[in-house]
């Protein structure tokens, strides 16, 4: 027993010895303040059927802005271009869902300018213009004159749709579409080549009921003087009771061609010498005035904004409203082509 009890005894003290060390450590720190921690703020990435994009790889590419009134060039990260271009483009007021449909179509039309070569009518350095020649833009501070009081309101909302799309883009065959948009549709949407020359597959005439109810611009009524009408056009009006007679309709029901004055014309033609805001018109003659009728607003090729509105206010998302003006596109990430954006800078 007596050889027993100092191995009882040493046994106690080793422990002693090992319960207490690291009490004695943390103890004389138990009472301090905390004054900073570990922070955890992992970079949010964007999956859209393709490689993984973060949050910040679009803002490394700059987009150059040719500010057409200063006749400079601005240059501003990818993300804060958009934010200006959906601002000025589509009212803020309209469905949040609407919103992230016109910043992924923005998006889209922006990375397929930069991989591309095109840049006419752009001075030297210039990515796009800040006008309809391409995306209208507007840099932070005119949008703050331009809103005012609701600044921050429109603002967080116009940002919200930006990040919840952030780093995707609009595919057909594994390349960027050519994303356009208009207006206000006069209850369809036009074939890409009933318009322009281009024959895109993704760009073919829907319906577009929503934008009826929708758009104030729906109907446009303008009055020109004969003299006027004719000089534009080009032609000499007879006395009868017909003013020309359209021989042609697109697939989207707008003017195609119409024979007036010995002269063929087709309804763009028309709608530019005259400055009407659809191609999709008629006309009457009122004395010595001519007063014509307009249905929509805009070319009416790819997607109409106020259609998308009012499908965003039937529940539908952003992806259902780009899927069905764009037929048969991918939501994709927009990684693929970071680097060629990068590289031609």
């Amino acid at each position: 027993m007596k050889a027993i009890k100092p191995m009882i005894i040493l046994f106690i003290a080793v422990a002693f010895v090992i319960i207490m060390i690291p009490a004695v450590l943390v103890l004389p720190f138990s009472n301090d303040k905390t004054s900073g921690e570990l922070a955890e703020q992992l970079e949010k990435k964007v999956k859209k059927e393709g490689k993984e994009v973060s949050a910040n790889e679009m803002n490394s590419v700059e987009v150059a802005v040719y500010r057409s009134n200063a006749k400079k060039i601005e240059k501003v990260p990818m993300e804060t271009y958009l934010t200006g271009v959906v601002a000025s483009e589509m009212p803020a007021d309209f469905e949040e869902e609407a919103l992230k449909a016109q910043a992924l179509t923005a998006r889209t039309y922006i990375v397929n300018q930069l991989i591309g070569e095109r840049r006419s009518g752009l001075p030297d350095g210039a990515d796009v213009s800040d006008t309809v020649m391409h995306q209208v833009y507007k840099n932070d501070d005119e949008l703050k004159n331009q809103w005012g009081s609701e600044y921050k309101s429109k603002m967080k909302k116009i940002s919200k749709a930006i990040k919840e799309t952030e780093g995707q883009i609009l595919t057909y065959d594994g390349k960027p579409i050519t994303a356009t948009f208009f207006s206000t549709s006069n209850g369809y949407t036009e074939n890409s080549e009933d318009y322009w020359q281009a024959d895109f597959p993704y760009l073919r005439s829907v319906s577009s009921p929503w934008d009826k109810e929708e758009s104030p611009k729906f109907y446009n009524k303008v009055v020109v003087n004969t003299a006027d009408f004719e000089n534009k056009l080009g032609v000499s009006l007879s006395s009868g009771t017909t003013i020309g007679t359209v021989v042609e309709r697109t697939s989207g029901n707008r003017v195609g061609v119409v024979e007036i004055g010995g002269k063929k014309l087709t309804g763009k033609q028309i709608r530019e010498k005259l400055g009407l805001t659809s191609s999709d018109f008629n006309w009457e003659r009122q004395g010595n005035r001519i007063v014509i009728t307009t249905k929509g607003s805009g070319h009416g090729v790819g997607m109409s904004q106020y259609g998308a509105n009012g499908m965003a206010r039937e529940g539908k998302s952003y992806e259902d409203i780009v899927k069905y003006y764009y037929k048969g596109v991918k939501v994709q990430s927009s990684n693929k082509w970071v680097n060629t954006m990068t590289a031609k800078k």
